[in-house]
């Protein structure tokens, strides 16, 4: 992997190890239209890499992801034909995750929303601070979640629960995600580097084929999920693109109020 290639994401390697780490700190690792086109090849491209047998995805500064970027979410609305751009990158992201045989391991150093989410729970294992913060809320910004979370949430809380939280947009901490199984594991913000460091070495040093083909094995059911819902997911989710809804949502975020929806 070249890290020239990349320029919203950072690549470090350490002992086989490859550290992937999202890299817009002063917008929270918000994801951009760059972000977005490098978040769909990055993990293909770290499959690929012969100088590494487990990956790491983190985030810069305080922030694992915020979700998607207020300015790129209106350049959507303004040119609704590169949604469409959107949607095959989304499909590359997602597939790419779950096509990658080597583990890929969460450390969620902060808040985790929206597509920000959806990458943590993709991961194999989901390392998080206690107050880290995971949440869905497409909905709060009048869109549909089909990036990925109407896959990935009722395969790990049930569909009553997933429904709540992708229907409101409710946050939990790291704690409450890891209490309902959202997620592996809630530390201490001063402990997350050691116990994720801890599980990665475990994996190092076990049997590194038998581990990618069972991870292999068991993503064949949540590939066949993904290819069942993300087509209608991201489908829908362009349409709301169009909304008056969506527009409203963007416009009371950059006027910091309550938006007045309309219903369409």
């Amino acid at each position: 992997m070249d890290q020239g290639n990349y320029q919203t994401i950072i690549i470090d390697r350490e002992d086989r190890v490859l550290n992937l780490t999202l890299n817009r700190p002063k917008h929270l690792n918000a994801v951009n239209g760059a972000m977005h086109e490098e978040l769909s090849r990055v993990f293909s491209d770290a499959a690929r890499d012969p100088d590494s047998d487990i990956i790491v995805l983190t985030g810069a500064g305080r922030a694992f992801c915020a979700g998607g970027d207020i300015d790129w979410m209106q350049d959507a609305i303004d040119n609704p034909l590169s949604f469409e751009r959107t949607v095959v990158e989304g499909k590359q992201i997602i597939f790419s995750l779950l096509d990658c045989e080597k583990p890929i391991v969460a450390k969620v150093n902060g808040a985790a929303v929206g597509l920000g989410a959806t990458l943590a729970l993709f991961c194999d294992v989901i390392f998080a601070a206690s107050d880290a913060k995971f949440a869905d809320p497409h909905i709060r910004v009048g869109l549909v979640a089909g990036d990925g979370g109407a896959v990935i949430w009722p395969q790990l809380i049930g569909y009553a629960r997933a429904k709540e939280y992708l229907m409101t947009g409710n946050s939990l901490t790291g704690l409450e995600a890891m209490e309902i199984g959202l997620i592996n594991h809630a530390v201490s913000g001063s402990e997350l580097d050691e116990r994720t460091e801890e599980f990665v070495a475990r994996l190092r040093a076990g049997p590194r084929q038998a581990i990618r083909w069972t991870k292999t094995t068991i993503n064949i059911g949540l590939k066949q999920l993904a290819h069942a819902i993300m087509d209608v997911g991201l489908s829908y989710e362009m349409m709301s693109n169009k909304t008056e809804d969506h527009q409203e949502a963007v416009n009371s975020f950059r006027e910091k109020r309550k938006p007045s929806f309309v219903g369409y």
